[in-house]
């Protein structure tokens, strides 16, 4: 598990916080909303509403 997916998850699901984040291959942003440690992948929802799952290598927190 890279550094990125522990910190996005860590304030995502432990301390219960939402988490900006940018998918660096399509430029979206969205905020987190959970994650999965098997598929390494973080639950986002997107601006319009909809949700989305993204790589843990394509995601990147912004503030």
């Amino acid at each position: 598990m890279k550094k990125v997916h522990s910190e996005i998850c860590d304030t995502t699901e432990r301390k219960e916080q939402r988490v900006r984040v940018k998918n660096t291959r399509t430029g979206e942003i969205g905020l987190s909303y959970g994650c999965t440690i098997e598929g390494d992948t973080v639950q986002v929802e997107l601006s319009d509403g909809s949700l989305d799952s993204w790589p843990e290598d394509d995601c990147e927190m912004i503030s």
